[in-house]
């Protein structure tokens, strides 16, 4: 396959994946304009991989891991689709706001419990697979993904006790 015909019917599906690890559109442009910008130099070598799409989201989460620049996260949201078993169209600023909780809670985790995150819940991958893409064991995975989710049970209480606190004010 040539690179240009790989870019063609990948590029859609790695910068979604890169917005969904970076949260952030713009970043995940950088960082998928880095990893195509390398991988054309080295494509002879990568496209005689088993799996050359994977290959290439496994540079996007190293280029992720790596990012120095500060930057903003902003969780992409144009994909959101109505759940018809909730009776309805949902409500927008409550879904805008339960995501951006949900953004602001990640965005404090260590980026390789993000990676893990990501890896897990949007890419599907199970631990063994998780492993081999951040290079590390698979019990290495479990204990980034438990840490994970369990400073996001953390997080989550702590905002929403501090949302009840909020409205204390008012009822008195």
């Amino acid at each position: 396959m040539r690179f240009d015909d790989f870019v063609t019917g990948h590029l859609s599906a790695l910068l979604r994946y890169a917005a969904v690890l970076t949260g952030d559109r713009d970043l995940a442009q950088d960082i998928v304009q880095e990893v195509l910008a390398r991988a054309h130099l080295k494509w002879s070598s990568i496209e005689q991989a088993d799996l050359p799409d994977r290959y290439v989201r496994k540079m996007i989460v190293n280029e992720f891991l790596s990012w120095r620049r500060r930057w903003a996260r902003v969780l992409p949201f144009a994909d959101v689709v109505p759940r018809p078993e909730l009776g309805g169209a949902p409500d927008v600023a409550t879904t805008h706001a339960d995501r951006a909780a949900l953004l602001a809670e990640l965005s404090r985790l260590p980026r390789r419990q993000q990676a893990v995150l990501v890896l897990r819940y949007y890419e599907g991958l199970n631990d063994a697979e998780i492993a081999e893409v951040l290079g590390c064991r698979p019990g290495t995975v479990r204990g980034y993904a438990s840490r994970a989710l369990q400073a996001l049970r953390i997080g989550v209480a702590a905002v929403q006790a501090a949302d009840e606190g909020i409205f204390d004010a008012y009822r008195a």
